[in-house]
């Protein structure tokens, strides 16, 4: 299947956290078209897994729901930053924890369909608490639960968030490979 081409990318806005282009492609049949994209710095996540078996879990609000949602703890790659820095990074700033085994685990584009953001999914073992140091603008409270309480609570919709649920439903079919690593 021949690929589109890339033909401009205009800018529509910059803001602090939303990078709106618009690209002209030219397709395989000689037609242009214009795409919308948000354009994003990637982001890493963390599945953070204390000594007792349980996963650290962060609830804070997101403004797209205006509600509290609970989530595993990630945060927006810095300019140039290694997605296992960014990790260990938000791992400390949002639950207070720090881990002596971060593991790559997968990555995935969050909303391909309008937006490049890549998402890193790691998962941490040998925490030791510590204490959180949030953005000004983060209200978080940290929760610990065990996987299949947090399963059962994807499919009665009380996890909404899709990075925590494509996460923790790999985690639950792949976790045997990140016991006693």
């Amino acid at each position: 299947m021949e690929k589109m081409i890339q033909i401009d990318r205009r800018e529509v806005y910059n803001g602090k956290r939303v990078h709106l282009v618009i690209d002209k492609l030219k397709t395989p049949d000689d037609k242009y078209v214009d795409w919308e994209l948000i354009v994003h710095p990637g982001a890493a996540a963390v599945i953070p897994i204390d000594n007792d078996g349980k996963i650290i879990m962060v609830r804070q609000y997101r403004n797209a729901v205006d509600d509290y949602v609970l989530e595993i703890p990630a945060g927006i790659l810095e300019d140039g930053e290694d997605p296992k820095l960014c990790a260990y990074r938000e791992l400390q700033e949002e639950t207070g924890y720090r881990s002596d085994n971060m593991q790559y685990f997968y990555k995935f584009y969050s909303c391909i369909g309008i937006c490049d953001e890549v998402i890193h999914i790691f998962v941490a073992n040998g925490l030791s608490k510590g204490k959180q140091n949030l953005d000004e603008d983060e209200y978080v409270t940290v929760e610990k639960y065990d996987l299949d309480t947090l399963i059962n609570m994807i499919f009665k919709g009380e996890i909404v968030d899709n990075k925590t649920i494509s996460a923790l439903l790999a985690f639950k079919n792949q976790h045997s490979r990140f016991i006693n690593a």
